[in-house]
């Protein structure tokens, strides 16, 4: 009676557990499912809030850290300002062409890895990753320094527990899936987008007149400023102005990188939200600085206050004391909750890239696996992890955390319009309007290469240093990580002589003596069934092993073939059709094969992101055909397990022979040594 007791209490322990996992999860979505591309996808609008947000938040820090560069020159900030505005409409259009060139999915990583080579394509993956996990840290502790500049000051011990307390709902958010994860963010952004573009047009409406001085006391302030620094030191003034509010630029990659949970036609829905976001961002930008100037802010010395809390302060002042105090305080709240969501955009694009590097062996590929809720699991929660890890360390601090932040994204930038350019250049024979093409992505190149290096040269001293040596850590571990895994792959393509034996017709599997006609299905048989991972090495490998540890035993084979859907083929329902289709022509060959030497043969396929579920699932059946049968599936074996093994291979093997040892069915494991 004890082990029923012990299996009743285990059940009712997995369901307990199941239960709460799907009520704070979700329940599973069924990705053969036509429908559920269209219900997970983001239309624009949804993409430019959860996509968007974090190019708008950085309106709330990027103007300030412009008018700080500039010093007592703050009237040249409407300079800076144009030319932000400028540079965000190149930038968006030069993304514009690469959406196009790569409507699947052309973020920085493919583009580079396309366009210039698997090794550079690496090193911007590198900076994207550790781009997108201060994009959670300094998103979620800026938010935390905005709310707290609300509670009292004994509050602030409190801090970094609320900062970790926002990173883990942010995770639980985006497990649940894309659209959950988005949709409860749309009326934080809209009061932001509502409250703030109120603001800017209360301010031109009320200093209309002052705009002719303003741009006057501009060319003033440029000629006053050539006089104390001379021409090249108002220029290197205005440059450093406008580098150091580059923060601003980042997130206009998101939507390149994000096509794939974008709503058809993608790349229509891709432009659209382009166009909203640089619209959105320039305006902005344009006038906030503005701003600044026609309500005569200035920065504090002790930087207790933003200088948009000033500006709206400013506004405010004339107004009836009730009415401008919610307003003040509705507005500063939502840049708080909007500096919380723009942390999204590293929970959507950053698992996004992992999985693609992990396509490509350059991370392990359980990154490039889906969950149930068919997002990048494991993705989301090392992204998660690792920006609690910089949070941790730097307790926080958003001043630390922004001189780190914005390097990367401008590797990420450059490498991409160098791509593009040499794309454009080598087929000017055949692409239309190539030079127009090429000058835009041109122009890209040179203003992003430029921000780069003044970015590099400015902060490296601050701290700076540490992002380029992060970056540079984790693609000398990537490399190694290929190394392995291009080792492993020579080894198993050893394994892949023996289907040449079986193309010539050098069968290494004997034909059975005792056939006449047609093999024919004998339930009563002895049975062998097969998983299989497709028709190659491994599976002739495990087949060919039956016959030498079992000889003339078994008059029927079924093999089990399980198409993995992950993200790189989780694009659409024809993709899923297409493995579908591959999957099954697979497992035709093996059961031709074994058909031709006279022994009855059957194949069970199906298509999905857990295979122990899916076999699982498809296994009763045959068990009900064939109830005299044994289970047998290959396991790829290194002649030193190690840690590094454990990481980067899977071991489906082990999982399912627990899942058919819990049902009483003999499986039999056959090692293949490499």
């Amino acid at each position: 009676m004890k082990p029923v007791i012990e299996g009743s209490v285990s059940s009712r322990l997995l369901d307990v557990v199941g239960k709460a996992r799907h009520a704070v999860i979700g329940r599973p979505k069924d990705p053969s499912d036509p429908q559920v591309f269209h219900q997970i996808s983001l239309l624009a609008f949804f993409a430019w809030v959860g996509l968007g947000s974090d190019g708008l938040s950085s309106s709330c820090y990027g103007p300030e850290e412009t008018v700080r560069a500039l010093g007592g020159h703050s009237e040249l900030g409407i300079i800076v300002a144009l030319a932000s505005a400028l540079t965000i409409f190149i930038i968006s259009s030069s993304y514009h062409q690469i959406i196009e060139l790569f409507p699947t999915g052309g973020g920085g990583y493919v583009v580079a890895s396309k366009l210039l080579s698997p090794e550079i394509g690496m090193i911007s993956g590198c900076a994207l990753i550790v781009d997108y996990v201060l994009t959670i840290s300094i998103s979620v502790s800026s938010g935390a320094d905005a709310l707290f500049s609300f509670l009292p000051h004994g509050w602030l011990s409190y801090k970094v527990a609320a900062i970790v307390a926002g990173v883990l709902v942010l995770i639980v958010m985006n497990l649940r899936g894309v659209k959950e994860s988005v949709v409860p963010l749309v009326p934080i952004f809209l009061i932001f987008i509502v409250t703030h573009l109120f603001a800017v047009l209360y301010t031109f409406a009320s200093h209309g007149r002052d705009l002719q001085r303003v741009v006057g006391e501009t060319t003033a302030g440029f000629q006053s400023s050539i006089s104390q620094l001379g021409l090249l030191g108002s220029i290197v003034l205005i440059m450093k102005a406008y580098s150091m509010g580059a923060g601003t630029f980042t997130g206009i990659e998101a939507v390149s990188n994000g096509l794939p949970i974008l709503r058809e036609p993608r790349v229509r829905t891709a432009r659209r939200t382009m166009w909203y976001m640089s619209i959105s961002l320039a305006a902005m930008v344009i006038g906030l600085i503005v701003g600044y100037i026609l309500w005569g802010v200035h920065p504090t010395p002790d930087m207790s206050k933003t200088l948009n809390a000033l500006f709206l302060e400013r506004m405010v002042a004339s107004w009836s004391w009730g009415w401008g105090r919610v307003f003040l305080t509705v507005t500063l709240v939502s840049e708080a909750l909007l500096l919380f969501i723009a942390a999204q955009t590293g929970f959507l694009d950053g698992p996004r890239v992992l999985a693609n590097m992990a396509l490509d062996r350059w991370i392990p590929t359980k990154f490039s696996m889906l969950s149930n809720r068919l997002v990048t699991q494991n993705g989301i929660l090392l992204m998660g992890a690792a920006a609690l890890v910089t949070v941790y360390a730097s307790h926080g601090s958003v001043r630390l955390l922004v001189v780190l932040y914005a390097i990367n994204v401008f590797i990420t930038f450059a490498l991409s319009q160098l791509g593009m350019v040499r794309h454009w250049w080598q087929s000017r024979a055949s692409a239309d309007s190539w030079r127009r093409k090429l000058a835009i992505n041109g122009i890209g190149l040179v203003l992003t290469l430029f921000i780069l290096i003044s970015v590099v040269i400015l902060k490296f001293e601050e701290g700076g240093w540490i992002t380029i040596f992060v970056t540079g850590s984790l693609a000398f571990v990537f490399v190694l990580i290929r190394r392995h895994y291009r080792a492993a792959q020579r080894q198993l393509e050893k394994l892949n002589d023996l289907m040449q034996l079986v193309t010539d017709e050098k069968a290494p599997i004997s034909p059975r003596t005792d056939r006449t006609g047609l093999p024919a299905y004998d339930p009563a048989g002895k049975t062998a069934v097969v998983l299989v991972n497709g028709y190659n090495g491994i599976g002739l490998h495990t087949l060919l092993n039956i016959f030498k540890l079992f000889p003339e035993t078994f008059k029927n084979f079924v093999f089990v073939c399980v198409g993995m859907i992950d993200a790189g083929n989780f694009k659409g329902a024809g993709e899923v059709e297409k493995l579908s289709a591959h999957v099954k022509g697979e497992t035709h060959l093996y059961v031709e094969y074994m058909t031709q030497l006279g022994y009855h043969a059957e194949g069970y396929t199906a298509v999905g992101n857990d295979v122990v579920k899916e076999v699982m699932d498809l296994t009763p059946r045959i068990f009900e055909m064939f109830p005299n049968c044994i289970v047998f599936g290959g396991q790829i074996v290194f002649k030193e397990e190690t840690f590094i093994t454990r990481l980067l291979h899977n071991y489906l093997t082990f999982a399912l022979q627990r899942g058919f040892y819990h049902e009483g069915t003999p499986f039999v494991i056959v090692p293949i040594r490499v």
